[in-house]
């Protein structure tokens, strides 16, 4: 009402006014601003009193039910691992079983004339057995040993040329060595003996380092298996029934090496090639070394007649180094097709 007073008045007093008039505006929306200013807040802050309280009064709830229910599929899992374990373990059982009955039943058609194993012969296996038994054990603590110092980092960091020359110099010269130590000399004979088991750990330890625990366990108890059948064969067969593998056995270990050396000739275009010379080297390998098991186990008796006979000495360390090599070869290559297995899957 007053402006409309003001405009009629004239544009004199008009611009007299326009002052107060706009201090007046300003007083009067000020109120204004300032009650919605604080009008937003109480309505924010309210809102999330509102949601916090909700959320308190309802998280015990949704806790109590998620740990109910934690606590529920918790107790149930270890049946279903107990179950499985057992599963497992009486299959493993059953094909160690039927393995051992179908080779005896194939290779073991014609055994021992003499009555059984004589008692020098067997204690001459029994030791030897004994020492392969304890060089893989201390080529297995020292491969973990290695991995867990850091070692098998910085090998692997190297020049692999330098390490793969100088692994196989060292592994050649301290089973050479061992060999040729007389059995009465204890001290220098263990002694190379042991350091030719580190330079085996020394090859499997980036395997290890890289590989499950239990893929690895897996693959020993497989290893353990198939040496064990193939053992029990040649100590119950006639008398150097396999001794002539020798020679076969020893040039389908050079045709598995040169495939295992392939990939370094073959370019990476011929896949099939390649696949090709990887299955030799797996299957191929563990056919020639599950021979050569075979034939070591009966030149260990053979060696054990000649020294009931006087014309060697006995040397169980020796004849157990043959028996490591068998071992170690075919263990590798269960570790890969295990290895392999687990990729196809995933």
């Amino acid at each position: 009402m007053s402006f409309t007073i003001t405009l009629r008045q004239g544009p004199v007093r008009l611009a007299s006014r326009l002052p107060e008039l706009s201090k007046a505006s300003f007083r009067s929306t000020a109120p204004i601003r300032a009650f919605h200013q604080s009008a937003r807040p109480s309505n924010f802050f309210t809102s999330r009193t509102t949601g916090a309280s909700t959320l308190v009064r309802t998280t015990p709830k949704n806790a109590f039910t998620n740990s109910s229910r934690k606590y529920t599929q918790e107790s149930a899992a270890p049946t279903l691992d107990s179950g499985s374990t057992m599963r497992r373990l009486l299959t493993g059982g059953a094909i160690f079983g039927g393995t051992l009955i179908a080779i005896n039943a194939v290779f073991n058609r014609e055994t021992r004339e003499d009555g059984g194993m004589p008692p020098f012969e067997r204690s001459y296996l029994n030791q030897t057995f004994l020492h392969t038994g304890l060089g893989i054990g201390i080529i297995g603590l020292t491969a973990r040993q290695m991995v867990q110092s850091g070692f098998v980092y910085r090998l692997m960091v190297t020049n692999p040329w330098v390490v793969a020359i100088g692994g196989l110099a060292l592994s050649f010269g301290t089973m050479l060595g061992t060999r040729a130590i007389d059995p009465d000399n204890y001290i220098p004979k263990y002694a190379l003996w042991t350091a030719f088991n580190a330079t085996q750990a020394a090859f499997i330890a980036p395997l290890v380092a890289f590989a499950p625990g239990a893929l690895i366990a897996r693959a020993g108890l497989y290893t353990i298996a198939m040496m064990g059948s193939i053992s029990f064969v040649g100590a119950t067969a006639k008398q150097e029934k396999y001794m002539y593998i020798g020679g076969p056995l020893l040039a389908g270990a050079a045709i598995v090496a040169v495939s295992g050396l392939a990939p370094l000739v073959i370019p990476a275009t011929a896949a099939r090639t390649l696949a090709f010379t990887e299955n030799i080297w797996l299957y191929g390998g563990l056919a020639v070394f599950g021979g050569f098991t075979l034939y070591d186990v009966q030149k260990i008796l053979y060696h054990a007649r000649m020294a009931e006979r006087g014309i060697i000495k006995k040397d169980p360390v020796n004849e157990s180094i043959s028996l490591e090599l068998d071992f170690l070869n075919i263990f590798i290559r269960m570790v890969q097709i295990l290895m392999m297995q687990n990729n196809r899957r995933k």
